[in-house]
């Protein structure tokens, strides 16, 4: 248990002896550049905050134990990525931690889309790559630090996105991350802006990764699933289990299920995933009302074990489907919208 904020000061100069951020860069290798901030909440929470990756959360663990997942990419600098390489697929060249921002005018799959709201002739359409850009952008770090509101105290950090070109999009992504000193959970507040005069597209996904040893054999999901609406065809083929989970096995093809989930009373959806061997448990909540999607990645694939859980605004049909059936979010001059999600770090 943290101490009050008077005994704190009593027993140590230096707030960080108890938990803090602490802004450093990486220096080596892909990442070389990188600034990061280190939250250390003292309760055994630690995670690192990428500014120059949209401020997405990197490395995740609790008592020395990581939960976020790490691939083989590392946390890449994005001043290497390229966009429309690969066919739209370079996006899974800099794929890692713990959450990865997909927006802000596009997720999921890539493709061509009309681009006559930008009334720019030359520009009919616009082609995106896997997730949109929004994760190898780099932030505008606007504070951080460790504020006391009466006896308890706030880590914080807050930055800002922005995607932007001439005669086409002009969206401002504004992040803010919080965590309490002594405290289990994080909080992550964004709101997006359309901050040009066209209607812009919206649409916004995260792709939250858990990794061993959280993720292991016997591991399980939890969720209120109401219905699975969607499956990739790779469920029948190797038909994995994706509530409890097996171990790594070598090429392993993706598993993607769209689940429809019940909220709580409060309006909130809530998933986790448990390991009772480490008495362990992740949870992820999030109002129903600003990501109403959910899907469930697992990827059992040894050297890339991991499983996602991804709040979405959309269908996994996906931006050209979105326009089609109406459902895509047209942000107006100005226009705002804000999402809230909390993680915890809880005993199984």
């Amino acid at each position: 248990m943290t101490p009050d904020r008077r005994r704190l000061a009593e027993l140590t100069g230096d707030l960080s002896a108890a938990g803090g951020v602490r802004l450093v860069t990486l220096g080596d290798g892909a990442e070389r550049g990188i600034r990061t901030l280190e939250f250390r909440t003292g309760s055994g929470l630690a995670f690192d905050v990428l500014v120059d990756r949209c401020m997405d959360i990197g490395h995740a663990e609790h008592g020395g134990r990581a939960f976020g997942w790490r691939s083989p990419t590392g946390f890449r600098h994005p001043g290497l990525h390229e966009n429309a390489d690969e066919d739209g697929l370079s996006w899974l060249r800099s794929f890692s931690g713990l959450v990865v921002t997909a927006g802000l005018d596009h997720t999921l799959f890539g493709g061509d889309v009309p681009a006559e709201t930008y009334r720019y002739p030359p520009r009919t359409s616009v082609r995106h790559g896997l997730h949109g850009r929004a994760g190898n952008l780099p932030a505008r770090l606007t504070g951080y630090g460790e504020r006391w509101d009466g006896e308890r105290c706030v880590l914080w950090a807050e930055g800002e996105v922005r995607q932007a070109a001439v005669f086409a999009e002009n969206l401002r992504l504004v992040r803010r991350i919080e965590a309490d000193l002594g405290g289990e959970e994080i909080r992550l507040v964004d709101t997006v802006t359309n901050a040009g005069f066209e209607p812009t597209p919206h649409m916004y996904l995260y792709h939250i990764n858990l990794g061993w040893p959280l993720l292991d054999e016997g591991a399980r999901f939890e969720a209120a699933i109401r219905e699975t609406l969607w499956q990739s065809d790779s469920v029948a083929e190797q038909q994995a289990g994706h509530i409890v989970f097996a171990g790594p096995v070598p090429g392993f093809v993706e598993q993607v299920y769209e689940h429809a989930l019940v909220p709580g009373d409060d309006g909130l959806h809530r998933v986790a995933v448990v390991n009772d061997r480490l008495g362990m448990k992740v949870s992820v909540e999030w109002p129903a009302e600003e990501f109403p999607y959910f899907f469930e990645w697992l990827n059992l694939r040894s050297g890339n074990y991991a499983v996602g859980l991804e709040p979405s605004t959309h269908h996994v049909a996906g931006d050209a489907a979105a326009r089609e059936d109406g459902s895509m979010i047209w942000l107006g001059p100005q226009e705002s919208r804000a999402y809230h999600t909390t993680f915890r770090v809880e005993a199984a």
